[in-house]
């Protein structure tokens, strides 16, 4: 199976940063790219760092099977906490970077690129770590949120795995 997994945000906005550090924590335990799945399952695995969403989103993600969403979310959880959640649980907004204000949701992107014919994943799902610090000009994550960057790239990996 071919995953793409992505992680999301912008690295210079402190927590909202968040996506791209897990994913280059799951791209060190990854052998490059294309990346086998660890004990030989023959999955391949590609890991992007985007600051995007909407259709541009979708358009990186046509030629998956199954894509993995590593993101920042606004949440009433503890800041650090580990959401894991498939995209079609989530409403239209919520998950910070799978919206655009430019263009539309990622769940609405993903229905037109169907609807156009493009080969895009089935299994989609976001990885998230609550936050509400995500507009800070700061290259570095709040102290819970850097705390949670093991335990998500674990997460991220067990998915992998399934």
């Amino acid at each position: 199976m071919k995953t793409l997994v992505v992680g999301l945000g912008n690295p210079i906005l402190g927590d909202d940063g968040v996506g791209w550090k897990i994913a280059e924590e799951v791209k060190k335990l990854l052998p490059s790219p294309p990346a086998p799945l660890p004990e030989g399952e023959g999955s391949l695995v590609d890991v992007d760092f985007l600051s995007l969403g909407g259709i541009s989103l979708m358009e990186h993600l046509i030629g998956y099977e199954r894509a993995i969403l590593i993101d920042a979310i606004a949440s009433d959880q503890e800041p650090g906490s580990v959401i894991v959640t498939k995209l079609s649980e989530l409403p239209d907004y919520s998950a910070l970077h799978t919206t655009s204000a430019h263009d539309t949701s990622l769940q609405n992107a993903l229905k037109l690129g169907k609807g156009l014919g493009a080969n895009l994943p089935e299994e989609l799902v976001v990885v998230g770590i609550a936050t509400n610090r995500v507009y800070d000009f700061s290259e570095e994550l709040s102290v819970p949120v850097a705390k949670a960057v093991p335990e998500a790239a674990k997460t991220v990996l067990d998915l992998l795995r399934q």
